[in-house]
């Protein structure tokens, strides 16, 4: 089994396919590692050799920012956003849409189940 930055890759799936399960890795970027490695993006994981795998691990390493590293830089950006007030960190911390989408309808990843709202008592 290749364990690469923390991730067991699936062994049944084609090399470039499972690499896309490192998060940071996606299938562009897993052939580009393929090519650059002198290696079959259609071979099977089970199929690599030891030596294979250390290559890809070195490579991986040393040239992408992938797991850990990725998901802190993306959450401290999220962070700063929040931080400084900006219209994005706002919109992030109402768990709104962030890149201007409509919410008056639509918007359901983001906003959650629809909650109704009923409309009061009436003042007497």
């Amino acid at each position: 089994m290749a364990r690469i930055a923390g991730v067991n890759l699936p062994t049944q799936k084609r090399l470039e396919i499972g690499l896309t399960y490192i998060y940071g890795i996606g299938r562009s970027t897993a052939q580009k590692i393929c090519r650059e490695l002198g290696l079959d993006p259609n071979e099977k994981v089970r199929d690599l050799t030891d030596e294979e795998v250390t290559k890809l691990r070195a490579y991986i390493d040393s040239e992408l920012e992938v797991e850990g590293d990725l998901r802190r830089e993306r959450a401290q950006a999220i962070k700063r956003l929040q931080e400084i007030g900006s219209y994005r960190g706002i919109r992030h911390r109402r768990g709104l849409p962030v890149r201007g989408q409509r919410t008056k309808t639509n918007a359901r990843t983001r906003k959650g189940v629809k909650k109704t709202v009923g409309r009061g008592k009436k003042a007497k």
